[in-house]
């Protein structure tokens, strides 16, 4: 293994990297990180912040890649048409959705030119889809962005953050025309879609649609997206199937979350802060991915550019180099055999932090929550979208459900 100051690897593909072995390191989750820093909206959570706060979404993007990621993925995270103009959002009409996919686009080539990282393009769930519209209707909203990506020339394709295996598979469909490298993840946990299509067959279905890279974000802790991960390894294993294994679960512990995963749970999305992973948790949960045979190992909300570092930590040795972010940081607690107190020179050691069992320091608050369970999905009238904002009256009958 080499210092952090080794120069990155040479400039190949997604599938040229991953045939030969190696590991990439995803970034983090954007739209929690930038929302926390006064830059995303709560609620819509849509990316035109690439338009309003380019050098933002610009140093956020250049602290991933310091911490080891190999992939800028452009903020085009509910970027589509349909999404900017729902429940009262006003950024397509302001913006549009060509131009906010677009600057994404430039802002991630900016930064990964710094680093010889590959850029990313993406797509997610629908309004369109969650308002039953049909597979032309959602597939348009995909050809739309898709555009941007090609003519922003991508590195590759991520259809992300699905709980609905029918809709990945239709961008999948889509996405796949523009021949580009494809990765496609669901935010579902062990239990499987929304749909109740097991995590195995999802995972099937994804394959056989022309996914290079299948997996999961979003929505659970990184101990239940390995537990489904694994459901869906031995699923395509079963079929004969060898799409390489993608991983960039939630930056929160989440032990008590249902199907729907942490949006369910009462702290969504304000008071997740005690679930925070600490980085030894990432470096933990990097080295379970690895053993799985998962290759494309990453990060979603709640992970910022500290846990990333982890995860590059952690797989220095098979990767052959640190990331530059730890000319800064000694590897586990290493630097704090320079602090002025004795009792934390001792804490200068491995065995000490992957022993820690930290405190929340809140001794009034429960160990675990309810997850309020509405069952809702698509195909539910309750879930139907709108461009109209959403009325006081409309709050008061969802209060008193």
């Amino acid at each position: 293994m080499t210092d952090a100051k080794k120069p990155r690897m040479e400039k190949r593909g997604l599938l040229e990297r991953l045939n030969a072995g190696e590991v990439i390191i995803g970034d983090g989750g954007y739209v929690f990180a930038l929302e926390k820093r006064g830059y995303v909206k709560a609620g819509p959570w849509t990316p035109e912040a690439t338009i309003e706060f380019p050098e933002a979404v610009k140093q956020l993007a250049r602290d991933f890649l310091r911490a080891g990621a190999d992939v800028m993925q452009a903020f085009t995270f509910y970027g589509s048409d349909d999404k900017l103009e729902n429940r009262g959002n006003v950024s397509q009409e302001k913006h549009t959705g060509a131009a906010v996919n677009i600057a994404a686009c430039e802002i991630a080539r900016e930064v990964a030119e710094e680093g010889n990282a590959l850029v990313a393009g993406g797509v997610s769930q629908t309004p369109n889809y969650l308002s039953g519209k049909g597979k032309e209707a959602v597939q348009e909203q995909f050809r739309k962005q898709a555009e941007v990506f090609i003519e922003n020339d991508v590195d590759f394709l991520i259809a992300e953050y699905f709980e609905h295996v029918e809709e990945a598979v239709w961008a999948v469909e889509e996405l796949k025309k523009t021949g580009k490298p494809l990765a496609a993840t669901l935010c579902i946990g062990p239990e499987g879609d929304l749909h109740n299509v097991s995590a195995g067959e999802c995972a099937v279905q994804l394959a056989k649609a022309g996914a290079d890279v299948v997996g999961l974000n979003c929505h659970f802790g990184p101990v239940k997206t390995l537990e489904a991960i694994r459901l869906m390894k031995a699923a395509l294993d079963k079929e004969g199937l060898k799409p390489f294994l993608m991983t960039q679960p939630l930056g929160f512990k989440t032990p008590d979350v249902g199907k729907q995963g942490f949006i369910d749970l009462p702290e969504f999305p304000f008071g997740l802060e005690p679930r925070i992973l600490t980085r030894w948790d990432c470096h933990k949960y990097a080295r379970e991915a690895y053993e799985i045979g998962v290759r494309y190992i990453g990060a979603c909300c709640g992970m910022e550019p500290y846990h990333v570092r982890a995860i590059a930590e952690e797989l220095a040795s098979e990767r052959g180099c640190l990331p530059p972010g730890s000319q800064k940081h000694g590897l586990w607690g290493d630097g704090l055999r320079q602090h002025t107190k004795p009792w934390v020179r001792a804490r200068a050691r491995r065995e000490y932090w992957e022993n820690l069992k930290p405190a929340s320091g809140r001794p009034n608050c429960p160990l675990v929550s309810s997850p309020d369970g509405w069952g809702v999905t698509q195909g539910d009238k309750d879930l139907l979208q709108k461009k109209e904002a959403t009325t006081d009256a409309e709050l008061q009958e969802l209060f008193h459900k």
